[in-house]
């Protein structure tokens, strides 16, 4: 194991540690579990000497420069006090509030940031997603879902969007239950704006969870990658409304990537932001007509948490090395990566981010994809 320069061996000292590794611009899931591997600890990373952080897969010299340097995006010290202002906290994975089912999927994030209380919902947790732009049907149905769920016990996880997401938080709270929502922005960023309320309200019942650091904003990007924690802290996904590009397809591409179960619940015939869901259930999703198609026993798998995590992620599966040899070192658009590839725009969408946070492609603007030649596959 390699050595080098730590901090104060005390749990807040190891605490900045972690957050500071992630604040260095160009560290995510992939690269932070391979240095965490490769020194022990966040702590021995930072400073470590640089031949020693460039021989770690990935790190390329100016990464590994920042890193020595420690070039934080922001003071990790500051941004822990933020944090403790505003009543949210750390975990990272080597925390026993970290959630075990998260642990176990691709690239896990090495840390969260949490407003409330994620502890009620570790082992019975059912995501409910859908659309933004909502039938009366799709609301019925969200309202049903997040009552009877949160009645049963079930811990409900979501995205805070608006739409058929609102909807089931919202029914989850009024039916007394515990809710999660997984945002694709800093804490500290309210998104959409119109739902302060029920962040506050959450926050106080449940939890709000982001990967990312205070300040950041709501990205488009940052959404598939939001995504992928929604499915990953449940043991199944539930899409009420989808329409055929709707982002609720991508996390139950997660959710099967991830090992999950996928239930959609059909809608009529002819409706666009039913389509998704019926496409689902074409593909082998489980049809879902009320909460207890999921609560009845053996719908649901039973799990074991991991003893200990593994640091360094999973391999690509399968259909990731295939999308992988289709990019080069021009400029592909995802949609001819779609075509080539024989995937859904979904699919496709899904397993790119398990690509750029492996550090194997980067995004360049206007969904072009190229290879990471700094990294061998």
């Amino acid at each position: 194991m390699e050595t080098g320069n730590t901090s104060q061996g005390s749990p807040a000292g190891r605490l900045v540690d972690w957050l500071g590794l992630r604040l260095i611009p160009g560290v995510g899931s992939v690269i932070f579990a391979r240095l965490v591997e490769s020194f022990g600890e966040p702590g021995r990373a930072l400073g470590a000497p640089l031949k020693r952080l460039q021989a770690v897969r990935g790190v390329s010299p100016e990464l590994a420069r920042v890193i020595r340097a420690k070039q934080f995006s922001t003071d990790p010290e500051k941004e822990l006090a933020r944090l403790e202002k505003m009543g949210a906290r750390v975990i990272t994975r080597q925390d026993p509030d970290y959630p075990p089912l998260l642990a176990t999927i691709y690239a896990p994030p090495p840390l969260l940031f949490v407003r409330g209380s994620l502890a009620p919902g570790r082992e019975q947790t059912v995501a409910v997603v859908g659309s933004r732009r909502t039938t009366p049907y799709g609301r019925r149905m969200a309202q049903e879902l997040g009552r009877d769920l949160a009645r049963a016990g079930v811990s409900l996880v979501s995205g805070l969007a608006r739409g058929i997401d609102s909807i089931a938080h919202q029914a989850a709270l009024q039916a007394g239950g515990h809710t999660v929502g997984v945002v694709g922005c800093g804490l500290d960023v309210v998104y959409p704006p119109e739902n302060a309320g029920l962040m506050k309200r959450m926050a106080e019942q449940g939890a709000v969870v982001s990967e990312f650091p205070l300040g950041t904003r709501p990205l488009a990007a940052n959404f598939p990658i939001r995504n992928r924690v929604i499915s990953g802290l449940s043991r199944a996904v539930v899409v009420v409304e989808a329409g055929l590009r709707s982002g609720s397809l991508i996390t139950a591409r997660h959710a099967l990537d991830q090992g999950r179960e996928v239930f959609a619940v059909p809608g009529p015939v002819g409706n666009p932001g039913s389509a998704g869901c019926h496409q689902l259930i074409r593909q082998g999703a489980y049809l879902l007509e009320s909460a207890q198609d999921i609560l009845e026993p053996g719908a649901l798998p039973l799990f074991s948490p991991p003893a200990t995590p593994a640091p360094e992620p999973a391999g690509l599966p399968p259909q990731g090395q295939k999308l992988l040899e289709l990019i080069g070192d021009d400029p592909v658009h995802l949609d001819v990566l779609a075509r080539q590839s024989g995937f859904k725009a979904q699919e496709v969408t899904a397993l790119l981010v398990n690509l750029e946070m492996a550090g194997l492609v980067q995004q360049l603007p206007g969904k072009y994809f190229v290879r990471d030649n700094q990294v061998t596959a």
